[in-house]
């Protein structure tokens, strides 16, 4: 199943659902970071989270989405656009935890392996300001914590669910989410119908990895009163270049640009969000630097 996220309104346009399936996206995600199976899970459900929230905004807009935290796994970063496309990194992959006891027992323990901090949310909504919102995370879950964001910084009351079920070979089996808000003129017998509808639904994993569509969960959350507005697909798309990566060494100081010509006689730069390495040659340092004394 290809990755997509449908947009809709549902009871009588009360409530807007956002439901989408990611198991390509987080695993290429996984195979770019070589992320451990807990890390895994935590930067796949940030990753889906994100992913549906860019389709909330306007085209030529974005949105980056950083969790700082106390964690194993400290900083995530992932970027968003409306047309669907994502890229991300996490500080430090190699995180595997497990619940040792409990009702979650041998379950992720994705919780403790974020720890606390908090969820900030910048917007470039192509003004002459970056817009910066946070908010303290609830149970470093993922999923709760955008949901206490909507309320408390987009004064949006949401429900926010997430999962990604990893296989024994360290793979995404599964992996999806949805995002529910309520509108102003939502009635009280719709919220406590859908608190019954959330409560009896089965784990996201568990219905995408049997098989269900976006258009069957929609279907599930909605009660069939669903209208759908849009379909986009998602992906792990990153757009750096080798000229992109140019413009970065030409706004380095002088001191910087002469160690790299003249010590290192040329550079390799990495991507941090894909991996990708490009190379200058000592000759193209120079052409940058030349380039930009002119």
């Amino acid at each position: 199943m290809k990755d997509y996220a449908l947009i809709a309104y549902a009871y009588d346009k009360t409530v807007r659902i956002y439901v989408s399936t990611t198991t390509n996206l987080v695993e290429e995600a996984r195979q770019i970071h070589q992320t451990w199976p807990t890390a895994t899970a935590a930067f796949g459900r940030f990753l889906t989270a994100s992913a549906m929230m860019g389709l909330m905004y306007k085209k030529g807009e974005r949105i980056t989405l950083k969790i700082k935290s106390e964690g194993p796994i400290s900083n995530m970063l992932v970027e968003a656009n409306p047309e669907g496309e994502v890229r991300g990194e996490i500080n430090n992959p190699e995180v595997y935890m497990k619940y040792e006891d409990g009702p979650k027992k041998g379950k992720l323990n994705v919780g403790t392996a974020v720890g606390p901090g908090f969820l900030y949310v910048t917007k470039d909504l192509n003004m002459k300001e970056y817009f910066t919102s946070s908010a303290q995370l609830q149970t470093s879950e993922i999923a709760d914590d955008f949901t206490y964001y909507f309320a408390l910084s987009e004064q949006v009351p949401s429900s926010v669910g997430l999962g990604v079920l990893v296989n024994v070979d360290q793979s995404v089996l599964a992996s999806g989410g949805y995002i529910l808000q309520l509108m102003p003129q939502v009635s009280e017998e719709t919220v406590s119908h859908l608190e019954r509808v959330i409560q009896n639904l089965p784990p996201i994993t568990t219905l995408i990895h049997d098989g269900k569509t976006p258009e069957e969960i929609l279907n599930l959350l909605s009660d069939g009163t669903h209208q759908i507005l849009d379909k986009k697909p998602l992906s792990y798309t990153c757009h750096c270049s080798k000229e992109g990566f140019s413009k970065s060494l030409a706004a380095l100081d002088q001191e910087t640009m002469n160690d790299l010509i003249y010590e290192d006689e040329g550079a390799e730069i990495i991507c941090h969000f894909c991996h990708k390495k490009y190379h200058f040659t000592k000759s193209e340092l120079e052409d940058i630097n030349n380039q930009r004394k002119k």
